[in-house]
């Protein structure tokens, strides 16, 4: 009976793929992406309460798609240089700075929004410099015919912050704020989020520590030193042909999301303003502002995906990566249209948004699909290359979202393009769709070593 209890622990790390360093690394991902995600989601409604416009909405999305593409390669080649353990110490130390400049910036007047798009520099370092190391750490600590799993258990850990963190977001809206169900005064929204980004502070400072103190470098991967922009050239030449179909049609279905993703909430909270009021039989009635129940539809969307990210990560083995890939993609396609078509309906929202979960399900195969054909002791490279290349083009996509959005006005020349919400997100819906088809036709399935 004695060792009964050490024979469930490792039916848990068989199940999920624990690895001592993959399970340091889960811990980190929940406390980072809580911070994130209770703070990311809501920055669009956040800079139109300080008096930002659509277009200046649109602009922040793209200086985010620029740190996105600009940070991975050089955050992937100084984890393969210096190891994982201390360039992601450095990388959640810079994105605590970020959660703290935010979290002031309306004390500055004026410069508010100049210092939100100056604390994105900071508080994505380690989601975006971090991101070559922690595919490393999956790579080097999970077997290859194991990688889905292993990647679904850290995006467990994440995608369970997703949940939390929109909800406690969704809470302090709730409490700070305003029990009625009409949208908040902008003043209302800033005093809310001031605090949201406290708590992120908080996590994002215990994630850096126990990532730290708790992570064993011992089998860490060390790659070659780097040579500059040369190198960058020949990693972007040498990506693993399987990855070439695979790039383009994620490009496009990413492109096409980051068309309009700042906006979902201010179409749920603005363009539609759906709140919620119903009568629980225990707690007795909850009226939920529009700003609070988009935390509530987050949530919800994060439950679909933790029910479905393990069970399909192991359904690929089965039916391989390929179609779970594109499933995701699909998904990711078509719910701008459906929900800008949506009426201003509680429920309606609710199902769409645990519809959009889906895509979810389908990131644990496509990052297997991305690090599987790497070498070792060049994950981090490999990785910060594919998403260099990705995240240059989706660069101008929320730009361009903003301006179908809420069309573009030149001074001195008046309005040149009238813009609309449904445009916008039809035109994303369209986008996705190409990148969709595109991988169907011509993406590779990527044979795991031992399968």
């Amino acid at each position: 009976m004695a060792s009964e209890p050490a024979s469930v622990r490792d039916r848990v790390r068989e199940l999920f793929a624990l690895e001592r360093d993959v399970l340091v690394l889960s811990v980190a991902m929940f406390a980072f992406s809580l911070g994130f995600q209770m703070t990311s989601r809501y920055l669009g409604e956040y800079m139109v309460a300080l008096g930002a416009s659509a277009f200046i909405v649109g602009l922040y999305g793209t200086f985010s798609n620029v740190i996105s593409a600009v940070y991975p390669y050089p955050g992937g080649a100084i984890s393969d240089r210096i190891g994982s353990r201390y360039a992601l110490t450095v990388f959640g130390l810079l994105s605590a700075v970020g959660f703290a400049v935010w979290l002031v910036a309306p004390v500055f007047g004026a410069l508010a929004i100049p210092l939100i798009f100056v604390g994105l520099v900071f508080a994505q370092a380690w989601k975006s410099f971090g991101l070559g190391a922690t595919f490393a750490i999956v790579k080097q600590s999970v077997s290859s015919a194991r990688l889905a799993e292993g990647f679904a258990s850290t995006e467990t850990f994440r995608r369970t912050a997703f949940l939390v963190g929109p909800l406690l977001a969704a809470g302090v809206f709730a409490t700070l704020a305003t029990t009625d169900t009409g949208s908040m005064t902008d003043s209302q929204v800033v005093e809310a989020f001031v605090a949201i980004l406290a708590i992120a502070f908080v996590f994002a400072v215990l994630g850096t520590l126990a990532q730290h103190v708790l992570y064993d470098s011992a089998g860490d991967d060390f790659g070659k030193k780097f040579e500059g922009i040369s190198q960058v050239a020949d990693d972007l030449r040498n990506l693993p042909p399987e990855l070439r179909p695979l790039l383009i049609g994620d490009t496009l279905v990413r492109f096409a999301n980051g068309m309009v993703y700042v906006f979902f909430v201010i179409v749920v909270t603005r363009f539609l303003g759906v709140g919620l009021s119903v009568t629980l039989p225990v707690v007795g009635a909850v009226d939920l502002s529009p700003q609070a129940y988009f935390g509530v539809l987050l949530g919800i969307e994060m439950a679909v995906a933790l029910l479905t990210m393990i069970p399909v990560a192991k359904l690929t083995r089965r039916v391989g990566l390929k179609p779970v890939v594109a499933v995701g993609f699909a998904v990711y396609a078509v719910f701008p249209a459906l929900l800008i078509a949506a009426p201003p309906d509680a429920g309606v929202l609710a199902a769409l948004f645990a519809f959009s979960g889906l895509r979810f399900a389908g990131l644990p195969a496509h990052k297997a699909l991305i690090v599987g054909p790497a070498e070792r002791g060049a994950g981090g490279r490999v990785t910060g290359s594919y998403y260099l290349v990705r995240n240059v083009v989706v660069i101008p996509s929320a730009a361009l979202g903003g301006v179908l959005y809420g069309g573009l006005a030149v001074p001195g020349v008046g309005r040149v393009l009238a813009g609309s919400p449904p445009l916008a997100f039809g035109t994303a819906t369209v986008v996705g769709l190409l990148g969709t088809g595109y991988f169907l036709v011509f993406g590779e399935e990527f044979a795991v070593a031992g399968s």
